[in-house]
């Protein structure tokens, strides 16, 4: 069984950076796809990014291009999503989340296994 912790959510103003760590234990994700997700009161879960098992390949929605960014560190079993010039519409659960059937990066939410409690992340304007 895999658990994963997300933390470093918070509220920040629009503008302001904040960096989200994903924690795994149970057991070692270095060869599995991981991705974060969020979503937004009465609206959908949505992908925001996704990494490839060693990093070499990532995936952005466009609503995030060139402000987030998605790492790994696989000796920590960690992931960590940097989000830079956050506007108001960021503001969301952020979840991060693991697939134990992909290696490469993917936004589709169903090939995914594993989930987080998820983190609140909450931008003012």
């Amino acid at each position: 069984q895999v658990q994963l912790v997300e933390s470093g959510g918070g509220w920040v103003q629009a503008g302001d950076s904040l960096r989200l760590s994903c924690a795994a234990s149970g057991r070692t994700l270095s060869s599995s796809a991981m991705g974060w997700f969020r979503q937004a009161p009465g609206k959908d879960r949505e992908n925001v990014a996704a990494v490839s098992w060693n990093g070499g390949s990532t995936y952005y929605a466009d609503s995030v291009k060139g402000r987030f960014t998605i790492s790994r560190d696989n000796a920590k079993n960690t992931v960590y999503l940097q989000m830079n010039s956050l506007k108001a519409e960021d503001t969301a659960v952020y979840y991060c989340a693991a697939s134990m059937r992909r290696s490469g990066s993917t936004p589709r939410q169903e090939q995914y296994d594993y989930w987080g409690q998820g983190t609140q992340v909450t931008v003012s304007s």
